[in-house]
């Protein structure tokens, strides 16, 4: 039997795949909530090899890490709906999950990239989406990475966690069913480096928290807000990179999901889907129907590196489309040099994200 441990609003089991995977539910529904019911472990799949994780190498040119996974040459494309491996398991197909409902539920990837690799599925239905969550699946989706941020961030040699999602066949999704991943970096990825040495820099020079003072600012100018409550902001970046473009930080200098308290975590599970509604109705057909976005989310957080509390929690939300029946590329400045084009202007991102209120 898997291990079974209570939060306030989730109750959690953990088990093991048949190929020695972990899998970990997260119920906010009954009867599994109250313990009244209690999720059974059994795999029925027969025993099977686990794929090999990647290779992180060093780019001595660049002083960055890339990973080299050619087990992920073999994964899953988009299967028929009859073959969706994120899908509850039936009396006649096992799936990845094996119950026959779930609410939230998180295993280890079948096909690593690294060697601490996780899949978070948001819901059981495969046509929902995060626009679509109630606040209170939602929560559950925030308590999950939380829990395994906390877990993974704990284990020896990770420097980095990581949580994202890629939402649409243009982000280069495999599956379409409602999910997200979280991956252990067993160093710090040059995104994150590069904030951490820019806070630090600001620190030394001013005392000040360079990531506490940007957000300040926006909040201060007002005019690429898109939404804020007692706790949390959004707004889109006086630098945005991508055509759409979205930041949301906490109003609180937190340095991961771990550290949100209750207040937090609630009005989060609020503001979330309903800006990811939002952006499913930036761009329209001729008629006036919605286009759903594709997008990148990434979660932001303190590497295990930031001993001076300098790196802040922090959500950057990306687009590549530009229009309803255009992407945008990463070309020559955007690829060989690093050096962004944006053809979209921030304030107008945000006043139509405004706009685009329920």
């Amino acid at each position: 039997m898997g291990a079974v441990t209570d939060a306030p609003l989730v109750r959690k089991t953990s088990t093991t795949l048949s190929d020695g995977r972990g899998l970990h539910y997260f119920d906010d529904t009954e009867p599994y909530l109250s313990g009244r019911a209690t999720r059974t472990p059994h795999d029925p799949r027969p025993p099977s090899p686990r794929a090999a994780a990647g290779e992180p190498r060093w780019d001595a040119r660049t002083g960055e890490w890339v990973t080299i996974a050619p087990a992920r040459m073999d994964r899953t494309h988009l299967p028929a709906p009859g073959a969706n491996p994120l899908a509850p398991s039936t009396a006649l197909r096992s799936t990845e999950i094996p119950a026959h409902d779930y609410d939230v539920v998180v295993f280890e990837n079948r096909f690593p990239a690294l060697p601490r690799c996780e899949v978070i599925c948001y819901s059981s239905d495969p046509a929902a989406t995060v626009a679509s969550l109630p606040a209170r699946r939602m929560r559950t989706v925030i308590e999950a990475w939380a829990d395994r941020t906390d877990a993974l961030g704990a284990a020896d040699g990770v420097e980095q966690v990581f949580c994202f999602e890629n939402r649409g066949v243009e982000t280069g999704v495999t599956l379409t069913h409602p999910h997200g991943q979280i991956y252990a970096y067993p160093f710090v990825p040059r995104e994150a480096a590069t904030v951490l040495h820019r806070a630090r820099e600001h620190r030394a020079a001013t005392g000040g928290n360079l990531l506490r003072e940007r957000m300040l600012g926006e909040l201060d100018a007002g005019a690429r807000v898109v939404v804020s409550g007692r706790h949390w902001a959004a707004y889109v970046p006086h630098a945005a990179r991508w055509p759409v473009e979205v930041e949301v930080a906490p109003l609180r200098d937190v340095p991961d999901l771990c550290a949100l308290d209750d207040d937090e975590r609630a009005e989060l599970a609020v503001l979330y889907p309903e800006l990811m509604a939002r952006l499913d109705r930036y761009f329209t057909t001729a008629d006036g129907t919605p286009i759903p976005l594709p997008y990148i989310a990434a979660w932001y957080q303190a590497p295990a590196s930031d001993h001076g509390g300098d790196f802040r929690l922090h959500l950057r939300i990306m687009s590549m489309r530009r229009s309803p029946d255009k992407l945008k590329y990463l070309a020559g400045s955007e690829s060989a040099m690093g050096a962004w084009i944006n053809d979209a202007v921030p304030e107008e991102i945000a006043a139509r994200l405004r706009e685009a209120a329920r």
